[in-house]
Parts: structure tokens; sequence; C-alpha cells
């Protein structure tokens, strides 16, 4: 099997000569939505979060998995500090005061700031244990955080799991902009929908005024719209309240019915990928 195998072996040139592995599950999930970027730090785990929140809100169940194994963020985000068991074989997940579910790696340290200093093997072997072995029958939705980069825990997650659909987050900054092709086009090289972007600390609103400030330049995610004919799905502002909801684990409690509708709308009408 190919590292870069996107389970179509109808359209694969060495299909004859491949020691086949079992292809992605859906581990009786509704949809699957992985949330990515290609680098870290322009906020993917904030709008996976967020997604889970929209979704929770529209009444669907919803459970994340946090598979960005060595930078795990959802569990602080949503102020959940409970770890998973397990009970007749299944990882059962703690959840959220809403009923967001939550398999994190950061869920099983003693020591929340300590590094998951793992080498690939390792950290893909905990990301299939997740999805194989945890208690996501049942869920609406599973919202996947992906890690940044297009090596192995993405390959994983693609790999092992049977995603319905990516939204790409990315920053108005060019280089967020270049970085974010390179998750698009794993994307499309693994067979997997692109549902649009998501462009989060967009613009900044002046409290007195209403002006509105491009604190890091001018957006250039139109040229990743028509790179890859892909709409701008929500733009996310720099919100105070949302980073002191984030860091105080209350992220449930954010207020935003536009990008909340937005996020709701990218997803909701998803189809379940055969």
């Amino acid at each position: 099997m190919s590292e870069t195998c996107n389970g179509s072996c109808s359209s694969c040139s060495s299909a004859g000569n491949c020691n086949k592995i079992p292809g992605p599950t859906r581990q009786g999930v509704g949809r699957i939505i992985a949330v990515g970027s290609g680098k870290g730090g322009v906020g993917k785990s904030t709008v996976s979060a967020l997604l889970a929140v929209a979704l929770n809100r529209a009444g669907y169940r919803v459970g994340v998995l946090d598979a960005d194994v060595t930078g795990p963020s959802i569990p602080k985000l949503l102020g959940i500090d409970r770890a998973p068991y397990v009970e007749n074989d299944k990882i059962q997940m703690p959840a959220t005061a809403s009923g967001i579910e939550v398999l994190s790696v950061n869920l099983l340290l003693k020591d929340d700031g300590a590094p998951v200093v793992w080498r690939g093997p390792l950290i893909s072997g905990t990301i299939k244990q997740f999805w194989e072995d945890g208690a996501w029958g049942g869920l609406d939705f599973a919202v996947v955080d992906l890690p940044p980069g297009t090596a192995d825990a993405p390959l994983t997650v693609m790999q092992s799991i049977q995603v319905d659909g990516i939204l790409a987050v990315t920053m108005p900054q060019s280089l967020s902009t270049m970085i974010v092709q390179k998750q698009i086009n794993l994307g499309k090289m693994m067979n997997v929908p692109l549902l649009g972007l998501v462009e989060n600390m967009s613009y900044a609103v002046c409290p007195h005024c209403g002006e509105r400030w491009d604190l890091f330049g001018s957006s250039h995610r139109e040229e990743i719209e028509k790179l890859f004919s892909l709409k701008t799905l929500a733009r996310i502002p720099v919100d105070q309240k949302l980073a002191e909801l984030g860091d105080a684990g209350r992220l449930e409690e954010y207020e935003n019915e536009e990008l909340m509708q937005a996020l709701t709308a990218a997803t909701v009408g998803v189809k379940a990928r055969a």
C-alpha cells in the first residue's frame, strides 16, 4: 500500500501488487468533517470547537476527535478535564455541559502541560486506536481537528477515517495562504471533498466607531478561491470575547449568530461518502 493511498483501488496503477489493508471507516457516525490548515497558529482548533458548538446548538449529537496528538487544544477550549474510560470494549468519551463528546490525548496526561514526545508510528497508532476503539456510534457528526502539516498524522486520518469533507482554515497573510494550499492539495490527492475556506483573525472592529481594521494586512483568500474554485464560508474577526472564553474553557458560551449559522450551513448539507 502506498503511503499516499487514497482508497481508490480502481484508479491505482499498483493495485495488482498491493497488500491491501482495511480502508477508512465510519464507526457508525452520520457525517465526518475534518478541519485543517497545513500550519499551526491559524486557529484550526478554535474553528473545530466552534463548528462542534454550532452543530450542537442546531440539535445534532456531536463528537470531536482531537487528532493533533502533539498539540492538543480541544479539551482546554471546551473546558473538559475528565479522562475517558473503557466500557463494553469501547472508549467512552467525556462530554461538555451541552453534550459535545471529546477524545484527546491531553485527557490522558497527568500534567496537561507535559509534551507528547512521540515519533510518527506511535502518533499514527494513537489516532487509529482513538477512532477504532472510541464509542463514536450514534453521533450525527464527528469533527476531526487535524494536526498541522501533510505528513504521517494527517495521512493517517484520511486513510483510517472516511472523512466526508474538509474545512480549510487560513489567515489573511500571504504566508498562511501559501501553506493552506498544501492542506487543500492533500485533500484533493486523497479524494476528500473540500467544503471551503474559513478565514480566521480576518479583521478587527473598532469598539468605538465600528470601523474594520485589517490587522494582518489585506486578505489573500480570493487567490485561493480562484485557484481551487472554493468559497469562503466564514470570516472570523479578532474578538477579545472569543479569546477570553477559549482561555477559560467556556467556548460553548460564545455568541456570534452569523458565524454559527455559516458554520452550520457549510456542513449540515454534506453527504456521507459510501
